[in-house]
């Protein structure tokens, strides 16, 4: 069995467990705002190419941690990996965002899908995997993730990113067999690599439904969330002895969506910045933990401001465990990162009075 964590709030807080002030992260932590990121990222020639090396992977999930006291690790990868896996022409052209040279939009080309085997396909991502846990060290826990069924899928029919969804919406509603076939794929390779991913040593794993908001609420009910649900019936919950938590994460929606996601057995739900904590809290009924929700707007914000949004935040989610402070959606490329580093600092100082007695 590993030695335990140095830090382990994250995973406690998760899992509702007392911790002594509230951990915190950042979505896209290691990202653009960060020069050593951009200085990595240009050694390695292209984004692909860092995602695909795990060296470089390695190098750039750690640069947060050298920066700010954050109580985990997230993997540095995409969401778009099993599409570029399955063969479907994945490339970022500067500007433009992700393209996929061959989208799927017929029966055929959803049965021409091939199955994935994550240790073989995905190999660069679980070395990656396995090289961030030991340059880690225990020092806090890594996070590894995917994309959800529904939001990798609009890249693949779409072709790349979309404003409206036309060709997904219009399968949807015109050929919805068709889409319910190609999320089952989908839903099965997320099962695998996630797992792949928790057997490589991630110790939670989020899944990341970045568009499932764009969807009416039966719509979301059965294109997004029936498949966010199923992959968390499907992953190792346990590994190496410890519990593996689950985070499940909508960007758009609100109260109702929330407390479905809390009933899919996930531990967790990340809450964007237009839901109130109290609100998202009362919401799920305390079946789950919550992460968020700091506009990441604010960033841009002098770090008086920063601290006052901190503590609106803290104070929206109130006394107790089970929050993890984060942004309620990724950190923008262009914030300067003494201001992340304010907002962490923020927490360190303001989250203990909300833990009182735990």
């Amino acid at each position: 069995m590993p030695a335990p964590l140095a830090n382990d709030l994250f995973l406690r807080a998760l899992l509702r467990e007392p911790t002594p002030r509230t951990p915190v992260w950042l979505m896209r932590q290691a990202g653009r705002y960060l020069p050593e990121y951009r200085a990595t990222r240009a050694r390695a020639g292209s984004f692909l190419g860092l995602c695909t090396n795990p060296d470089y992977a390695c190098e750039v999930t750690l640069q947060p941690l050298a920066r700010f006291p954050l109580d985990a690790a997230i993997l540095f990868s995409d969401i778009l990996t099993i599409p570029h896996a399955l063969g479907l022409g994945l490339e970022f052209e500067a500007g433009e965002g992700p393209t996929l040279a061959h989208p799927v939009r017929t029966r055929a080309d959803i049965d021409r899908l091939p199955t994935l085997d994550p240790e073989r396909e995905l190999r660069y991502v679980m070395d990656a995997v396995r090289l961030i846990r030991r340059e880690l060290g225990g020092r806090v826990p890594l996070i590894g993730f995917a994309g959800s069924p529904w939001t990798v899928g609009t890249y693949v029919v779409e072709g790349g990113s979309s404003k409206n969804f036309a060709r997904i919406k219009a399968m949807l509603y015109g050929s919805p067999a068709e889409l319910h076939r190609l999320l089952e794929k989908l839903t099965q390779a997320t099962i695998d690599y996630l797992n792949a991913q928790i057997r490589a040593g991630a110790q939670a794993v989020m899944v990341f439904d970045t568009w499932g908001g764009a969807l009416s609420p039966a719509a979301y009910a059965e294109f997004s969330l029936a498949y966010m649900a199923r992959i968390v019936q499907g992953l190792i919950r346990e590994h190496d002895g410890q519990r593996v938590p689950a985070i499940l994460f909508t960007k758009g929606v609100g109260g109702d969506q929330l407390a479905l996601l809390a009933a899919t057995g996930a531990d967790a739900v990340g809450v964007d910045w237009c839901t109130d904590l109290n609100d998202a809290r009362r919401a799920v009924a305390g079946k789950v933990a919550l992460q968020g929700n700091l506009d990441p707007s604010v960033l841009y914000a002098p770090p008086a401001v920063i601290r006052a949004e901190v503590g609106r935040v803290l104070e929206s989610f109130g006394q107790g465990s089970g929050h993890v402070f984060n942004l309620g959606h990724g950190i923008h490329p262009d914030v300067d990162p003494a201001h992340a580093g304010a907002m962490v600092a923020a927490v360190h100082e303001l989250s203990p009075a909300y833990h009182r007695g735990s």
